[in-house]
């Protein structure tokens, strides 16, 4: 009774646009067969493939210097660094081929025949068909939207390796003035909207970010306006004033960090990003984020470093508020442990391991039906840089697009001069509220499967 006490005070504590993580876990009794990660994230290796890929190349490993002369050795931008790994990464260059020679959209259409081939070995219908065998109701239609998470474009100083919207400091999508007032104007016509979550790329480096901070805190003092931080832009030439301004916005921060070690995390995020990460980290701290009391709040995001599901949240969260304090003095509210999409980069890395079809299993083995009725696509408007909509943000990097009753088939030029069959979506230009979305169907595919195992990925 005591436990379920304190998990309530904190889903208030949170805030309403991160409820239905803790509304998840709360009403679950069920516990997934192969949650069984150890929360010892930090001394996880993976295993080589039993046949190792033909441009296989292994990650340098990163190491930690210590608090001494930390702000030196942080200071100065990432991208340089992250330009050089890219150069040298054999894994970063192919994928880069193929995106010039086949284009996006090709790309993603791929990434689906192979998930849809791993589920055909393993007997597996397609998402839809899966809920309707287990009679959920209403997955497949939207609520009232709370959340308009914009994405302010793919332009990034790190680079990755399980990125699903694949950034870089190479990539130029950058949304323009006209689209971020037009989703102002939305969040001022919409009152049923009580979060406004911008992510990236790197949101803060794009010029976009501050101006859609300033507008939605001038249209309502108490919304919730989430920054998807990586922390490391806090270190970067020309945001030497984000902390504070973020902190004068009172802006929460929901950061990813995929380890307590500088070793997984530089090995999955690059060289440097850890040391950086914990100087943002206590730079935010020196400003009250993430201190008990504040009112200012720092929320850390786990992911796994391969082909398998988070420890449980609570006791990783615990091992966490253990390990950063203890060797980095570093505090935060906190922990929210994600599933891997088995999309972009991540479903470059299972392919090129042979154990695509092995996580497709995981994922429907672990099932969860209590995700079902707080999956981000249910209440969430995902708005892409040029303003098209999608049910999520993992829809949107597939480009599956949100579809009225008028949308049709179009051609669109993708690869080398190439045309592909596209369907049409709608924009933000396209509706006078989020309103207009209510009841709309929602589209799935087999990425969903992400969503739905273990605690979920929404």
């Amino acid at each position: 009774i005591g436990r379920r006490r304190v998990q309530k005070k904190t889903m208030v504590n949170a805030g309403r646009s991160l409820r239905r993580l803790v509304i998840c876990r709360q009403r679950s009794t069920w516990t997934p067969p192969d949650m069984n990660t150890p929360v010892e994230v930090a001394e996880i290796r993976l295993q080589k493939p039993t046949k190792r890929p033909r441009y296989y190349q292994r990650t340098k490993e990163g190491t930690w210097s210590g608090l001494d002369g930390l702000e030196q050795r942080t200071s100065g931008s990432l991208i340089e660094e992250t330009l050089k790994e890219m150069e040298t990464d054999t894994e970063f260059q192919l994928t880069a081929k193929r995106l010039r020679e086949q284009g996006a959209a090709r790309m993603s259409l791929e990434e689906k025949k192979q998930r849809r081939r791993a589920l055909d070995a393993l007997g597996v219908p397609d998402f839809s068909t899966f809920i309707k065998a287990h009679n959920i109701q209403d997955v497949e239609i939207r609520r009232e939207t709370s959340i308009l998470q914009i994405n302010v474009g793919l332009y990034c100083n790190q680079a990755c390796n399980h990125c699903h919207v694949e950034s870089s400091p190479k990539r130029t999508e950058m949304m323009n003035n006209q689209v971020a007032d037009r989703c102002i104007e939305i969040l001022d016509k919409s009152p049923s909207l009580h979060t406004l979550d911008i992510t990236g790329g790197a949101p803060e480096l794009n010029p976009s970010f501050r101006h859609l901070v300033l507008g939605a805190r001038s249209l309502n003092k108490k919304l919730e306006i989430i920054d998807r931080c990586n922390l490391t832009v806090l270190s970067e030439p020309g945001q030497e004033d984000l902390a504070e301004f973020l902190a004068e916005h009172n802006v929460r921060i929901v950061a990813s960090l995929p380890c307590y070690s500088a070793k997984n995390v530089d090995m999955q995020r690059g060289k440097g990003v850890f040391e950086r990460s914990v100087a943002g980290l206590r730079k935010l701290n020196d400003l009250g984020f993430g201190v008990q009391g504040s009112g200012l709040y720092l929320d850390l995001v786990y992911n796994p470093l391969g082909a398998f599901l988070p420890p449980h949240q609570d006791a990783l969260e615990a091992k966490y508020k253990e390990e950063l304090q203890q060797h980095f003095g570093v505090t935060f509210n906190q922990l929210f442990t994600m599933t891997n999409m088995p999309i972009k980069r991540f479903a470059d890395f299972l392919f090129r391991r042979g154990e695509l079809q092995d996580y497709m299993s995981l994922l429907v083995r672990n099932f969860n039906m209590s995700t079902t009725d707080n999956i981000m696509c249910k209440d969430t408007l995902s708005v892409n840089y040029d303003g098209s909509l999608f049910d999520c943000d993992f829809n949107q990097q597939l480009q599956i697009p949100i579809k009225d009753a008028t949308s049709n088939l179009e051609m669109v030029k993708d690869g080398k001069d190439e045309k592909i069959l596209h369907q049409k979506g709608i924009s933000i230009f396209d509706i006078q509220s989020t309103s207009d979305l209510l009841n709309m169907s929602i589209t799935h595919d087999n990425h969903c499967f992400g969503c739905t195992a273990g605690m979920g990925s929404s």
